[in-house]
């Protein structure tokens, strides 16, 4: 199945990076028909041609998914400067052979075997210049001599290349969601974090690795994004924002030479936790608890959203409702899916109400999940709190041992916080999320 989504539009730069020239948003299709028609002859062989569209399609959405340019400080997806990308002229009519066969493979691209992201398929006109990649001429010659489009596409960049077809479209939107990561953070780009410091401490040996990609934002990925902002020249503060997470994408693009034709590339297993945070009607499981988890609480405090559903882990219709309910509210794309932007969105608007809580609920709101992930090596006031209501739990079940309430969350703690997630059947890691805050607190007040 393909992970790599097509681009329903991407920004074209006029000129060459640093040129001083017009960005302009063009939908995906007509920014490859314009540039097939500038490269190529309409009258080409049929194979030839659909080996140059693979080509020019592959180079656009590598270009694209290691977002090249963004990496780079740029606000834009591609140049049309051709000593550094591929030929577009703003404006210029379409052969109808070419757009109509655009068309039927718009979103079809060239992988390497055991790679997922699109080729960096590199390409010249072949006649009076040369290069790594495919001749655009030379296409024309092999399908006069009888080469297949797959076998053209070998021939100049391996026999280990193959296509995916039928590649699934989407909205081009930034990697960075907008939300700075750091400690006490949990989810999908935390895992993307560590994976990738773990990947660029191979090349650089002063980053510590981490040892469990765990998703959580730990003490060990501070410390490894705090030597990594030294070694590159950014601030240093142990916080993953816009600047260090595309600093982060750039080395790490650059070390696995993901926009080269011969590349370490990514396999199927690394791009999956990419998008393991999309829930959909059908899944189970913890995060789907905590989106419901969630969803009921500002459903409490909102009056303009009637949301109660069961916190069973089953993505059902009624979560389905309730996602399109609260999506409707906010203003964000109504599909019933929780995707990146509805996550964060529903995160803000939890930290949002922990924030308004006026001075009458200070008791109440001690109860509350404090909005982030709490786990071994975290210290402070709510490690004491959460202590607090751990003791409370062990004087009265002989199941959860007893802590000490010295606001450090060490050993003890853990083995504390894994025997409540046993009582409840929860995954026994020990890192408190807000399914395992709620049974704690659930405990607690059972028995105080």
């Amino acid at each position: 199945m393909a992970v790599v989504q097509v681009p329903t539009s991407i920004t074209v730069h006029l000129g060459a990076p640093n040129e001083a020239a017009d960005n302009i948003r063009v939908p995906y299709i007509d920014y490859i028909k314009n540039v097939v028609c500038s490269e190529i002859y309409p009258t080409w062989p049929e194979n030839a041609l659909l080996a140059n569209i693979y080509t020019i399609q592959s180079f656009t959405l590598n270009r694209v998914f290691t977002e090249y340019y963004r990496t780079r400080g740029y606000v834009f997806d591609i140049t049309n400067n051709t000593a550094f990308d591929q030929a577009f002229v703003p404006g210029r009519k379409y052969f109808e052979p070419i757009s109509d066969m655009v068309d039927m493979v718009f979103n079809t691209y060239i992988v390497r075997a055991g790679q997922v992201q699109p080729l960096a398929a590199q390409y010249c006109s072949g006649s009076g210049v040369t290069c790594a990649g495919l001749s655009q001429w030379g296409t024309v010659s092999l399908a006069n001599q009888g080469y297949s489009v797959l076998g053209i596409l070998r021939y100049y960049f391996g026999q280990d290349v193959s296509l995916v077809y039928n590649a699934p479209t989407a909205p081009n939107i930034p990697s960075y969601s907008g939300v700075p990561l750091q400690t006490g953070s949990a989810g999908a780009q935390v895992r993307t974090v560590q994976r990738e410091l773990n990947r660029i401490s191979a090349n650089y040996p002063a980053i510590p690795r981490i040892g469990t990609v765990s998703g959580v934002f730990d003490a060990a990925t501070r410390n490894a994004v705090i030597v990594f902002q030294q070694i590159f020249g950014l601030a240093v503060d142990g916080v993953v924002g816009k600047q260090t997470w595309y600093k982060l994408k750039y080395i790490y693009n650059g070390v696995k030479n993901l926009s080269e034709i011969y590349s370490e590339g990514l396999t199927i297993s690394e791009v999956e936790r990419v998008f393991s945070n999309v829930l959909r009607q059908g899944d189970r499981g913890i995060a789907v608890r905590t989106i419901q988890y969630y969803l009921n609480f500002i459903g409490q405090f909102n009056g303009s959203l009637t949301i109660d559903i069961a916190e069973d882990g089953v993505f059902g219709p009624a979560t389905k409702r309730a996602v399109e309910a609260f999506q409707r509210y906010y203003g964000l794309k109504v599909d019933g899916i929780v995707g990146r932007n509805t996550w964060n969105a529903v995160i803000d608007a939890y930290n949002d109400i922990l924030r308004s809580l006026p001075a009458d609920f200070t008791g109440f709101s001690s109860l509350l999940y404090p909005g982030y992930y709490i786990q071994r090596g975290a210290s402070g006031r709510i490690v004491e709190q959460l202590q607090m209501f751990l003791r409370v739990i062990a004087q009265n079940n002989n199941s959860v041992p007893s802590v000490a309430v010295d606001g450090v969350f060490g050993p003890q703690t853990q083995a504390a916080v894994i025997a409540v997630q046993n009582w409840f059947d929860l995954e026994p890691d020990g890192v408190v999320g807000p399914i395992t805050w709620n049974a704690i607190i659930t405990l607690y007040n059972e028995y105080r």
